[in-house]
């Protein structure tokens, strides 16, 4: 009984322990405080650092030094690294291409992309000490492209959380508000970049994991199609998991950096690092003249957006209109459905192998163990439990979840797969017979959540799940802040179950100024224009005098 524990305490211990070691001995110039040339350094866009870079002007190692001071300021304040890579970023920076499109330009990396020598335990205990023996097509390209890679940052155990926390490493915070989560699985990068420790950072998204970061610690993102983004060589919790397909997205400090990145990855022909890559260049698109057509998805049905969220998605639709877009309401195939196709497909074996490597003392996330109860009952249980919140409890959205809340056999699983495709073509009919450039909805129906709040909110992800079960591209940018004044929850009566646990944890005056993202969609494969749907609507707020400030932006 005991041996279990030992092994995860003293695999918990060790890898922390390694951490702080790292960090220790890192050259003393790391330890020294940020000063006037670092400052210059980190206030420099991606383009221009790499113009100086390449015209000789700015050393790598200088580079590197100034974010290695503030991403160890940010951990310091958030606790958001799992690797520290830079001792022997040092190297890399040394000897990168300083010709190459990301020439000696810091990156960091969600702790599950593939980088030899180094560890991607995701926080198991049982994959501490087992460093991957190739470096990922990702770390490939990035190399060849002049980039170095200096960090690994916090996950959720499993990845299968808007939170980030683990034994092994125990939990990120906010960096706006150590009460509140970054967000997850991809929330150790979000609060890293929004401190300002990198400019450029890689997540990935299966259900909201990149998304949901950006909206919750204040930074940027565009979700890939799949297919677009390099993923081959990394490690997961779901190997084999194709229901709902999870894809890697690059994250950025501003929409600038953002930009700037696809297009020098783009320019690298990843198709030629990964089998997985469909072989399309980056596509030129002005958007800059065009008056567009924007649906607006004000609710998805399940979980109403907050009064801050709303505010958010308002800005953004004022200002569009105030500028002479055409801006309508829509109301697409039902949301709710691909929630209960996503959940039904994503979790299709129980959750047996994310959860597999877990140990017996070991700690999970808090919304995976709500999830986890539902598929370890009985299934006579479990359909009583259903029939209960249907015909007393009288709760038809949940109790629709819960009927596909268990593990399948291959001939049930097929026709959900059938069931996604078709719903996907409703979509493409729908998108396609509204005429729309753009899709705007919430990333979230709430901010970020207090630590432990997916508890309450594991099931509230349908905003941004909708369109991983579509396979579309989206972004998210941030808008504003919560208000404690304008953003009161005023005589709120919840419609169903999943809608009241999330609304728990919403709180105005505790998430006073915290940020708000809106999330701008396409359809397949469309990266470049929901880049510049994104542009459009953070140059009109800006004209408009409502620009967001990013944190420690001095």
């Amino acid at each position: 009984m005991f041996s279990p524990w030992l092994a995860h305490r003293r695999a918990c211990k060790t890898k922390q322990n390694e951490r702080a070691q790292r960090i220790h001995d890192l050259p003393p110039k790391f330890h020294e405080p940020i000063n006037e040339h670092d400052k210059h350094i980190l206030s420099q866009p991606v383009e221009a650092l790499v113009g100086t870079v390449q015209f000789s002007r700015e050393d790598p190692v200088d580079i590197l030094t100034s974010y290695g001071k503030m991403t160890l300021k940010a951990h310091e304040e958030t606790n958001c690294l799992t690797e520290v890579m830079i001792s022997d970023a040092v190297g890399w920076a040394k000897d990168c291409n300083r010709k190459g499109p990301l020439a000696g330009i810091p990156v960091s990396l969600k702790d599950t992309v593939g980088v030899k020598g180094w560890d991607g335990c995701i926080g198991y205990s049982a994959w501490v000490g087992k460093p991957a023996e190739n470096d990922s097509a990702l770390i490939r390209l990035l190399r060849d492209a002049g980039a170095v890679p200096f960090v690994k940052t916090n996950i959720p155990i499993t990845l299968l959380s808007f939170e980030s926390a683990s034994d092994v490493f125990g939990t990120t915070t906010n960096p706006h508000n150590k009460k509140y989560s970054p967000g997850g699985s991809t929330g150790g990068e979000a609060a890293l970049l929004a401190y300002g420790g990198s400019r450029i950072g890689i997540g990935t998204d299966v259900a909201g994991s990149v998304r949901v970061p950006a909206h919750y610690s204040g930074i940027y993102t565009i979700k890939a199609s799949t297919g677009r983004f390099m993923k081959t060589g990394s490690s997961t919790s779901m190997p084999g998991q194709d229901g709902v397909a999870p894809v890697y997205s690059p994250m950025a400090r501003t929409l600038e950096d953002l930009d700037y990145f696809w297009k020098a990855i783009m320019s690298m022909q990843p198709w030629k690092y990964d089998h997985t890559v469909h072989p399309i260049p980056w596509r030129d698109i002005d958007l800059s003249t065009t008056k567009l057509k924007w649906g607006v998805m004000w609710d998805d049905g399940v979980v109403s957006p907050s009064p801050a969220c709303k505010r958010a998605l308002e800005m953004v639709v004022n200002a569009l209109a105030g500028h002479g877009h055409q801006v309508v309401d829509v109301s697409p195939p039902s949301p709710y459905d691909a929630l209960k196709l996503g959940s039904s497909l994503i979790l299709a074996d129980g959750g047996k192998i994310a959860t597999a490597p877990i140990r017996f003392f070991e700690t999970n996330d808090p919304g995976v163990v709500q999830g986890m109860r539902m598929f370890k009952l009985p299934s006579l249980l479990r359909r009583i439990y259903t029939w209960y919140i249907r015909y007393i409890r009288r709760d038809e959205i949940y109790a629709g979840i819960l009927d596909g809340w268990h593990s399948k056999k291959v001939v049930d699983f097929w026709p959900l797969v059938a069931q996604r495709e078709a719903y996907k073509a409703k979509w493409f009919k729908f998108w396609t017979d509204a005429e729309l450039d753009f899709l705007l909805t919430v990333p979230n129906a709430l901010p970020a959540v207090p630590h432990g709040g997916m508890k309450n909110g594991f099931a509230s992800c349908g905003y941004t799940f909708l369109f991983n079960v579509l396979d579309y591209s989206a972004g998210v940018l941030p808008i504003t802040r919560v208000n404690r004044d304008l953003d009161k929850l005023i005589a709120f009566k919840p419609t169903n179950t999943i809608e009241k646990k999330a609304y728990r944890d919403y709180n105005a005056d505790e998430m006073h100024g915290l940020p708000i993202g809106v999330q701008v969609v396409g359809q397949r494969l469309e990266e470049e224009k929901v880049m510049e749907g994104m542009k459009i609507i953070e140059k009109l707020l800006r004209e408009d005098g409502m620009a967001y400030t990013l944190l420690n932006d001095d």
